[in-house]
């Protein structure tokens, strides 16, 4: 077979597996009505508090052949964090059809760290290639250096960075979504390794001094002890409460440490993660802060940071601060999907356990690729994804995952 390249590409509009929800409306008190909320959005770039996410397929067609393909896609609550604002998917596809296209038909396919200098020079050069842009080029390129290569995805990520090229399975977070008790349900049936999420976007579902989101822990701890159908079935109970918490504490680190405490004892005998439990407004004030949490803790609770580590240069920053226990690497948020193996990497290098999340906004593709990620830079623990509804996010992932395995497992040479 001659020189493998790039021979045509196509950017196809896409839908995503949930919507973009405008945050700041919502922590405001958004009215709901049925699924949608009523009211004027707040953030720029929402015609609509909640709205159909978007995306855009880029297919990579191979001289061969093969149809390479990543999706770009944004988060639910874009525009927010330091966050880009949400994908629009037509106009975006139009960038990718007019000035990416022409730049990439002919490119030789090599290894796919070859391919970082032509993403960066993309970004640089054209108005609206941004990091969802670079994120669902970048899975392309790495799906065409995988065929190239005549490997997995999984196993060229471990290759080309000189990590240990054995693969484990990894395991699995789901989110409930607002569907916060049938969802939770699910997950213990289908022995999730991590649950609920839940969804924690407002302080009504937190309560005075904790007092409404306490009790729902312990539901959701009772609830494992009740359905499991062993003691063996331990699920990490980890909840995003989007900064609920500093709102109901008025700030207070201490009373914030007060009801993580309380939350702790409520989700006994299950260990406990909160995420993103307050939100300083800032990064540096972020990291300050967490970091101040975290040892008023001493260990009772593991702190998730999200919100303020969208890039892996903001991980770098939380993980020498210690500023938490678990990042999750948002993998939308991070651009180039090299950055998330790196991010995964630093965290690893601090003691800091690297969660590669993302949203439920992704597409399956998204999160497919996610999946070879997770296992060739071997990262502790990864989201259930696309969508709201647990079982979807649960079977693309750990279909994705097993199949994986068993691929690279066929198409290794033996290693004794």
């Amino acid at each position: 077979m001659g020189e493998l390249t790039i021979a045509h590409v196509l950017a196809v509009p896409a839908t995503s597996g949930f919507f973009a929800d405008d945050q700041a409306a919502i922590k405001a008190g958004a009215a709901r009505d049925g699924l949608a909320y009523v009211g004027a959005p707040l953030t720029p770039g929402f015609d609509a508090i909640r709205t159909p996410a978007e995306a855009v397929s880029v297919l990579l067609v191979l001289s061969d052949g093969h149809v390479a393909h990543g999706d770009c896609v944004s988060v639910q609550y874009a525009g927010v964090g330091g966050r880009e604002p949400r994908l629009r998917a037509h106009a975006l596809a139009q960038v990718f059809t007019r000035e990416v296209a022409p730049r990439l038909v002919g490119t030789p396919v090599g290894d796919f760290r070859s391919t970082l200098a032509l993403i960066d020079g993309l970004a640089n050069d054209i108005d609206g290639f941004g990091t969802a842009a670079s994120y669902g080029l970048s899975q392309a390129l790495l799906d065409a250096a995988a065929r190239r290569a005549g490997r997995t995805m999984a196993d060229v990520v471990a290759a080309e960075w000189d990590l240990d090229p054995r693969l484990q399975a990894i395991p699995v977070y789901a989110q409930s979504g607002e569907e916060r008790h049938s969802n939770v349900d699910k997950m213990i049936l289908k022995e999730a390794d991590s649950l609920p999420h839940g969804l924690i976007n407002h302080r009504s579902l937190v309560g005075e001094n904790g007092r409404e989101l306490i009790a729902y822990v312990r539901w959701v701890s009772e609830r494992v002890e009740h359905l499991r159908r062993s003691d063996g079935y331990a699920p990490i109970l980890h909840f995003d409460v989007y900064g609920t918490l500093g709102d109901v504490c008025d700030g207070d680190l201490e009373r914030v440490a007060g009801v993580l405490v309380a939350m702790a004892e409520a989700a006994r005998p299950f260990a406990l993660r909160v995420e993103h439990p307050l939100d300083a407004g800032s990064r540096d004030g972020q990291i300050r802060e967490l970091a101040a949490l975290r040892g008023r803790l001493a260990g009772r609770v593991e702190i998730v940071a999200d919100e303020w580590a969208n890039t892996v240069d903001d991980i770098r920053l939380f993980n020498r601060a210690r500023a938490a226990d678990m990042v999750q690497i948002k993998t939308p948020d991070l651009g180039s999907i090299h950055h998330v193996v790196e991010a995964v990497i630093d965290c690893q290098a601090h003691g800091v356990i690297a969660h590669i999340g993302g949203s439920c906004c992704e597409t399956e593709r998204s999160a497919q690729v996610s999946v070879h990620l997770a296992l060739g830079a071997h990262a502790d623990q990864l989201l259930a994804k696309p969508g709201m509804g647990v079982d979807e996010g649960l079977s693309i992932v750990r279909n994705e995952m097993q199949r994986t395995l068993a691929l690279s497992a066929a198409l290794t040479p033996s290693r004794t």
